[in-house]
C-alpha cells in the first residue's frame, strides 16, 4: 500500500469512534429529514471517511462530496449499500486494525437500520418494480397463445432486449422506445394477419414421396463416397448421371436400394430430396424409413452397433454455401440398426427445403486446387467401421390443413361470422361477412379483449379501441381490416405488453386486480406466457391470494412440459448458455473438437437437464457443486470417459466416486463459455463462478489494468503469469476471493475435457494426427496443470475434488445465490436491501432440508416479496443477509 495511501487515511483509526455516531445521526437523517441532523452526518462522514473518498482524488470512485446523505434518493441508497455490503464483508476499511470488531458491528448495524427504514419506504411509496415490459419471447408466446397460433414466428421483428441484472426481464432494461413501439406494433399486425384462413377453403396439402435414387439433388454429394454413396444389398451402387437420371424418371422406383450418409451437414457439405421445394409455408409432415449402419473398407455396410441420431435443417435450396435461414426442425432421431419408420413435423416457409443433418459424424477436409476439381479426404474409420444412416425413402405432406375449420386463430378474431376468398389484389387472403358491422365489431373487440388482456377491462379502458376500429368502419375501411386493426392496437398496448407488480395481496382471500397481477406474475415466471384458464381461474375467485393455493399451482406450473421455456430461457442468461456456440473451438489447438456440434448441442441439454432436476426433484442446493451423477447421452459419455451410452436423450448416470464430474461447476457447458475457444482464464472462469454459483461477484477490474493472457506458446504457466500479476497488492486482495477457483477448474480443457498438461505451439511434447474431419495436426503437451489452491479464509484444496467438499459447506451461499437468481428473473428487479431479511426467512424455513431447491422456489412464490407485500416492519437478527 502507498505513502500517499497511508496519509490520507491516518486519521481513519481516531476517527472510529465518530462512526457510529454518523450512523445514529444517518438513521435520524433518513426518518425525520432533520436538517440539523443532516448536517451533522455531513461533517461526520467527512471525518470518518473524506480522507479517502472525498473530492477528485476519492478511491474507488466514491466521492462522498459529490454522493449527498440523502437515502430516499435511489441513487445515494444503492451507493450507501455498497459502503454496508463492503464494510460488513470486510473488505473496508481495507486494514483490519482501522476498525476495531465491536466499532465494525455497531456501524454496520447502525447502517443496516438505515437503509432498511429508506428503502422499505421506497418500497410502500413506490412499489418495488416498476412497469415491465415483456421481453420478445414474452411477447411472442404470449401472441401465439392468445391467438392459437403455435407456430407464430414474430420474433424478429421486434429489438433485442437489453440485459441488465443478468437477465433479459429486467424492467430496467425493458425500455420502451418509438422504435421498440412501432416494432410492438409491427409485430401484432403481422400476427393478426396470419391468424386468417389462407383462403375460402382449406388447400389440399402437396404431397412429395421419393425412394432413395432421389433422396439427393445430386448423383454423389462433396466429400467423395466415403461421405455418401447408393447401396443395395450391402455394397455401394455406382451410377454415371444419365444412369442416374433415368433410373429417378422410371414409374418404377428400387425399395431395395438404400442412401448411405457418413458425413455431418456443415460446410461445405450439404444434402436435400431432389425435387422438393415448399410451394407454401406452413408445417409439413415428413415420414421416411431408416436404419443406422457401418460402413467398411471397399463401401460396404452392415448394421451398426449403436443408434446414429439424426435431424433435419430448413433452408433454401443454395449450395454449400449457405445464406439466410437455416436451423433445425423436426426433432432429432436416433436411428436404430434395424429399418424403422419415423414421423415427424417441420416448420417451413416458402422456397425452402429440408436437409439431412447426421449429428457427430465426421466432416471430410475440403482440398480445392488451382485449375483443378476439389478432392477431398476422408478422415480414418474408427475401429470397428464409420457409423451411417442409410435412408430407403421420403414422404413429405404440407402444408397441413387446419383442424379444425375454420381455424382456431380465426375463430379467436372473428368468432362464427362466414367469410369468403378476398377480391384479387386485396393484401388479406379472405373477407369476413357482416350484415351488422358496427355491432360485430364491437361485440368481437370485447370477446377478443377478455381472452387477450389478463385482468379485465372496464368500458373505459376498452373504449379508445372501440373508437378506432368505429373511426375506421366511418371512413370506409372494410369491416376485415378495421376490426384487425383494433385488434393489432389492443395487442401492442399496454392492457398486454406491460406487467405489473400485484400489490396488497396480503393472504386471504380478495385482492381485486392485484390477483391478476400474482397470476401473470407467477405463469411468465416459470411459462413465459400468460396464464392458462386454471391460473386465471384461481385470479378470478381471489384463492391465488392464499399460500397454500399459491404453491400449489407454482407445482401445477413447474410439472407442466412449458416449464422447459422457463429453464431454456433461465439458463441462456443465468449460466450464458445462450453463448454455448459463441466462439469455434481453436483447432490449431484442440483439434477433436473441430466441427463437433453434437458435443456443444449435447453440453446445453445437460446443464439444461440438470437444472431441471434441482428444482422437478428437489435437490439440495449443494448439488450446484457436488452431485454423484450427471446427465450424459453417447456423446457426453466419451467426453467425460464414462461406459457407452446408446442415443442422444440425456439421462441421469451415476458417477464413479473418484470422477471430478457432478454438479453444474464441472460441466462441460459452463467450462465452454468461461473460455474463449483457444485458452482458458482462472480469471475468468473463478470470477464466472463466483458470480453466477455462489453469488459473490467480484468488483470490477480497473480500466488501467490489462488483462493477463495466458501464453498459448506454452512458454509460461498462467500461474506465473497470474503471481506476476499480483505482486501488487492492490491487485492481489481481489484475485485473493477468485483466482483459487479459476485453478481448479484448469483440468479442464475450452469444452470440459479433462487435462492433465496444458497445449501449445511452441514448448513441449509434440502429438501429431489425423482429426475426425481429415486434417493433419500438430500441437505440444506442455506445462502440467497445478490445481491447487487457498481460499481467501486460509483452506488449501488439491485439486477440483477437494475444492467441491470445501464448496459444499457453503450451501447457505448457494441457496442464497439461488434465490437471488430466481427474485431477478421472476420479479423484473434483484433483491432490494430491504428484501434480504425475507431471503433469509426462506433460508430459515429450508436449512433443515439442506436447502432443497423446489422448497426455495416454494418459499419464493409464498413471500412477501413476490406477493408484492411491504417488507416485515422489524427483521429478526437472523434475517440480516451476511456479505461474504
Amino acid at each position: 500500500m502507498d505513502k500517499a495511501h497511508d496519509e490520507r487515511r491516518g486519521g481513519s483509526i481516531q476517527a472510529g469512534r465518530a462512526v457510529v455516531g454518523m450512523l445514529v445521526a444517518l438513521t435520524a437523517c433518513t426518518a425525520h429529514a432533520d436538517p440539523a441532523a443532516t448536517a451533522t452526518l455531513a461533517g461526520l462522514v467527512r471525518t470518518a471517511c473524506g480522507a479517502c473518498h472525498a473530492g477528485g482524488a476519492a478511491e474507488g470512485g466514491l466521492d462522498l462530496d459529490a454522493l449527498g446523505l440523502d437515502l430516499a434518493d435511489a441513487a445515494v441508497r444503492d451507493r450507501f449499500v455498497l459502503m454496508h455490503d463492503r464494510v460488513a464483508g470486510r473488505q473496508m476499511p481495507p486494514d483490519e486494525s482501522d476498525l476495531a470488531p465491536a466499532a465494525r458491528e455497531h456501524l454496520v448495524g447502525a447502517l443496516s437500520a438505515a437503509l432498511l427504514t429508506a428503502d422499505a419506504e421506497a418500497i410502500r411509496v413506490e412499489g418495488r418494480v416498476p412497469l415491465r415490459r415483456l421481453n420478445r419471447a414474452e411477447y411472442q408466446e404470449t401472441l401465439r397463445d392468445v391467438l392459437a397460433l403455435p407456430t407464430l414466428d414474430v420474433a424478429d421483428r421486434l429489438p433485442e432486449d437489453l440485459v441488465r441484472d443478468g437477465f433479459n426481464k429486467s424492467a430496467e432494461g425493458l425500455d420502451v422506445s418509438r422504435i421498440q413501439l412501432d416494432a410492438t406494433l409491427d409485430a401484432a399486425e403481422a400476427a393478426v394477419t396470419q391468424a386468417l384462413p389462407p383462403g375460402a377453403s382449406p388447400q389440399a396439402p402437396d404431397h412429395y414421396g421419393a425412394f432413395a435414387t432421389r433422396l439427393f439433388a445430386e448423383g454423389q454429394t462433396f466429400g467423395e463416397r466415403e461421405a455418401m454413396f447408393f447401396a443395395k444389398d450391402g455394397a455401394a451402387l455406382s451410377f454415371t448421371g444419365p444412369q442416374l437420371a433415368a433410373l429417378r424418371a422410371s414409374l418404377v422406383q428400387d425399395p431395395a436400394i438404400e442412401c448411405c450418409i457418413f458425413r455431418s451437414a456443415y460446410w461445405p457439405y450439404y444434402g436435400y430430396p431432389a425435387g422438393f421445394i415448399a410451394r407454401r409455408g406452413g408445417v409439413y409432415r415428413v415420414r421416411f424409413r431408416a436404419r443406422a449402419v457401418l460402413q467398411q473398407p471397399g463401401f460396404t455396410i452392415g448394421p451398426a452397433d449403436q443408434p446414429v441420431p439424426m435431424t433435419f435443417r430448413a433452408r433454401r435450396r443454395s449450395g454449400p454455401d449457405v445464406s439466410g435461414d437455416v436451423r433445425a426442425v423436426g426433432g432429432i432421431f436416433d436411428i436404430l440398426p434395424e429399418p424403422r419408420d419415423f414421423e415427424t413435423t417441420v416448420l417451413l416457409h416458402a422456397d425452402q427445403t429440408i436437409e439431412y443433418s447426421v449429428l457427430g459424424l465426421p466432416v471430410p477436409l475440403a482440398r480445392n486446387v488451382a485449375g483443378g476439381p476439389p478432392t477431398y479426404r476422408y478422415p480414418p474409420f474408427p475401429e470397428g467401421g464409420q457409423p451411417g444412416v442409410a435412408i430407403q425413402s421420403l414422404e413429405i405432406t404440407g402444408p397441413l390443413p387446419p383442424d379444425p375449420w375454420p381455424p382456431a386463430s380465426y375463430q379467436v378474431l372473428f368468432g362464427a361470422l362466414t367469410f369468403r376468398a378476398a377480391p384479387s389484389g386485396d393484401p388479406l387472403p379472405v373477407e369476413v361477412a357482416t350484415s351488422d358491422p358496427v355491432t360485430d365489431a364491437r361485440r368481437l373487440l370485447a370477446g377478443f379483449a377478455d381472452r387477450a388482456v389478463i385482468a379485465p377491462l372496464d368500458a373505459d379502458d376498452l373504449a379508445p379501441y372501440e373508437r378506432l376500429v368505429g373511426d375506421a368502419l366511418a371512413a370506409g375501411v372494410p369491416f376485415t381490416r378495421a376490426l384487425l386493426t383494433g385488434q393489432a392496437a389492443l395487442l401492442a398496448s399496454p392492457h398486454v405488453v406491460y406487467l405489473r407488480e400485484p400489490r396488497g395481496l396480503d393472504g386471504t382471500a380478495g385482492g381485486g386486480r392485484s390477483m391478476f397481477d400474482l397470476a401473470a406474475r407467477l405463469s411468465y415466471w416459470l411459462w413465459g406466457t400468460r396464464p392458462d384458464d386454471v391460473l386465471l381461474a384461481r385470479a378470478r375467485d381471489g384463492s391465488l391470494a392464499r399460500s397454500a393455493t399459491l404453491a400449489a399451482e407454482a407445482d401445477r406450473l413447474v410439472a407442466d412440459p412449458r416449464f422447459e421455456r422457463f429453464i431454456e430461457a433461465f439458463t441462456d442468461y443465468w449460466l450464458d448458455l445462450r453463448h454455448v456456440r459463441r466462439d469455434e473451438p481453436d483447432v490449431r489447438l484442440h483439434p477433436e473438437y473441430r466441427f463437433d456440434d453434437y458435443l456443444a448441442e449435447s453440453m446445453a441439454l445437460e446443464s439444461r437437464a440438470f437444472v431441471t432436476s434441482l428444482i422437478r426433484d428437489n435437490l439440495p442446493a449443494r448439488s450446484v457443486v457436488e452431485a454423484d451423477f450427471v446427465h450424459a447421452n453417447d456423446r457426453l459419455a466419451r467426453h467425460y470417459g464414462l461406459p457407452p451410452l446408446a442415443g442422444h436423450a440425456v439421462r441421469r448416470v451415476p458417477l464413479p466416486p473418484d470422477s471430478p464430474r457432478g454438479g453444474l461447476l464441472t460441466q462441460a457447458a459452463i467450462q465452454r463459455v468461461t473460455a474463449n475457444g483457444t485458452t482458458t482464464s482462472p480469471v475468468v472462469r473463478g470470477a464466472w463462478v463466483m458470480a453466477r454459483l455462489l453469488g459473490q461477484p467480484p468488483p470490477k477490474p480497473p480500466a488501467s489494468v490489462p488483462a493477463v493472457e495466458p501464453d498459448i506458446r506454452g512458454a509460461t504457466s498462467i500461474r506465473d503469469l497470474l503471481a506476476r500479476h499480483a505482486a501488487d497488492a492492490s491487485c492481489a486482495s481481489c484475485h485473493a476471493r477468485f483466482d483459487p477457483v479459476g485453478f481448479a477448474l484448469e483440468s479442464f480443457d475450452i469444452c470440459g475435457g479433462w487435462r492433465d498438461r496444458y497445449r501449445g505451439l511452441e514448448e513441449g511434447d509434440l502429438v501429431t494426427g489425423i482429426d475426425r474431419a481429415g486434417h493433419d495436426y500438430a500441437y505440444r503437451l506442455a506445462a502440467p496443470v497445478d490445481p491447487s489452491g487457498r481460499l481467501p479464509d486460509g483452506r488449501a484444496f488439491t485439486d477440483i475434488r477437494a475444492l467441491k467438499a470445501l464448496l459444499v459447506a457453503e450451501e447457505r451461499q448457494i441457496a442464497r445465490n439461488l434465490l437471488h437468481q430466481f427474485t431477478a428473473y421472476a420479479t423484473g428487479a434483484p433483491v432490494r436491501f430491504a428484501d434480504r431479511a425475507e431471503i433469509e426467512s426462506i433460508l430459515d424455513a429450508t436449512a433443515g432440508d439442506g436447502y432443497r431447491v423446489g422448497d426455495l422456489l416454494r418459499g419464493l412464490v409464498t413471500s412477501r416479496l413476490f406477493r408484492g407485500l411491504p417488507p416485515a416492519a422489524t427483521p429478526t437478527p437472523s434475517a440480516q443477509e451476511p456479505t461474504p
